[in-house]
């Protein structure tokens, strides 16, 4: 370009020289010129790094607005949320028929068909299906570091006797954070569902409910609770931090920071070691918690979630993420915003989901996968994508499903109705979920891993 511009001003100059010379007579018009093609860009393609190498695991804590190991060195957090696993969403599953269509509806629907007893057993049986270990080292070829670890509160919780543990009240915690560990994995504990339900979707297990911020006793049974998991994992260095409430947007702004302060005390009482994480109100506004280090709260991370072209935010499209990871609206907009925010209160940050490539085609898709975790850590952010395995009746990854991984193309799921359905069906589904086909999101997996740094918005 530099070249092409002075070819044209030593062109003008030369037409100047010649109007303006001693023989008076008009100067001939100049002949048009065409400026040279640009050079065609080249195409960028992955370079995969294969085997991903397991690194070591420290504790890892907070300083200012930095994730850090237990040495002082910064970490890139980059993960994946396991979705549906202990708290179910039943269109990652492809499920919700006849009106069962959140945890709570399946539990009363088995246990008024079956049984308590019998609805245990299926439930267990699902959770030992939906992530296996091919889960686990699928997500180490992806490159990814942590996971965030989303569960009802009776997971561990005795439902029938509260404030008791469950006779397998750590079976899977334990076990997501030793296979975590195993491949130089970190888990953040993700309080998803709690008693009474902290929001009105179904995502909060109950759906429409809503009755966390209006029961104190059940705001004191997640107290209990979350003494109970610190107490446990308190040593434990592969758990990097926990996440207290999945967006909790049945209260306001103000309620929300002062009963999430409740917790962050209680866990404190008995883990001093471990990143304790507040989540941030729907409305964007984590001001109302003030600064954490002025109200006496140390080694925190804020939590938004984060979905451009999703839920009104835009269209899925190159467009609207480029303009959320560049600030292409302006120096106080996109992630530069929220940047200034984090900086304002000197803390560090989280994303707890995201989704960046749901439906742009697989490659595309990729690119802007990876340009996303590497933008977020840029700015010394943790991220963890929403979600790692999502399945549909049909199966195949499209233009983007929203899972790393999904049922190959023709790897059908069957559509089961939870109130008629005879209890073979259900088992055959719930163990179909372990051993179906996958199909992987490759070119996301290549793009995750490439030592070729994608150029989505060039």
């Amino acid at each position: 370009m530099f070249r092409l511009c002075a070819a044209i001003c030593a062109l003008f100059l030369s037409w100047s020289m010649a109007a303006c010379g001693s023989g008076g007579g008009a100067a001939s018009a100049p002949p048009p010129v065409t400026p040279p093609a640009p050079p065609p860009v080249a195409e960028i393609r992955p370079t995969p790094v294969t085997p991903v190498p397991v690194l070591p695991l420290s504790m890892l804590h907070i300083q200012g607005t930095k994730w850090l190991k237990a040495d002082g060195s910064q970490v890139a957090l980059k993960g994946t949320n396991l979705g549906n696993w202990l708290i179910n969403e039943f269109w990652m599953m492809g499920q919700g028929s006849a009106g069962i269509d959140d945890e709570c509806k399946l539990e009363a629907n088995l246990d008024t068909r079956f049984g308590y007893a019998e609805r245990q057993r299926l439930m267990q049986l699902f959770r030992d299906n939906w992530i296996t270990g091919r889960d686990w080292d699928q997500m180490q070829k992806f490159g990814l570091n942590v996971v965030r670890l989303p569960f009802l509160y009776s997971v561990v919780e005795d439902e029938k006797n509260p404030r008791h543990l469950r006779a397998d009240a750590w079976r899977y915690l334990d076990d997501a954070i030793a296979q975590a560990e195993k491949r130089g994995m970190y888990v953040i504990l993700d309080l998803h569902g709690a008693v009474g339900a902290q929001g009105w979707e179904q995502h909060s297990g109950c759906a429409n409910k809503n009755l966390y911020w209006t029961t104190p006793e059940f705001q004191d049974r997640t107290v209990w609770l979350w003494q109970q998991i610190a107490g446990r994992y308190k040593d434990r260095v592969a758990v990097a931090g926990y996440s207290v409430l999945n967006e909790p947007w049945g209260t306001s702004a103000a309620n929300l920071a002062a009963v999430v302060k409740t917790l962050y005390t209680a866990i404190r009482a008995v883990d001093a070691n471990h990143v304790v994480i507040l989540p941030g109100h729907n409305s964007g506004n984590i001001t109302a918690y003030g600064k954490p280090a002025e109200q006496g709260m140390s080694n925190v991370a804020f939590e938004m979630h984060f979905y451009p072209g999703l839920f009104g935010w835009g269209q899925p499209g190159l467009q609207v993420h480029k303009d959320w990871l560049t600030c292409s609206g302006g120096g106080n907009s996109g992630v530069c915003e929220w940047d200034n925010k984090i900086k304002a209160v000197d803390t560090a940050f989280f994303i707890g989901e995201t989704q960046p490539w749901m439906g742009l085609g697989l490659d595309l898709g990729g690119q802007i996968a990876r340009a996303s975790f590497d933008t977020y850590a840029k700015y010394g952010w943790a991220t963890t994508a929403w979600s790692w395995k999502v399945v549909s009746n049909g199966g195949g990854q499209g233009k983007g499903s929203w899972g790393f991984v999904t049922n190959a193309a023709g790897a059908a799921v069957p559509a089961v109705d939870f109130t008629t359905a005879p209890v073979a069906d259900i088992e055959n589904l719930f163990k179909l979920f372990g051993t179906q086909a996958y199909e992987v999101h490759q070119p996301m997996q290549d793009w995750m891993t490439s030592s070729t740094v994608p150029q989505p918005f060039r």
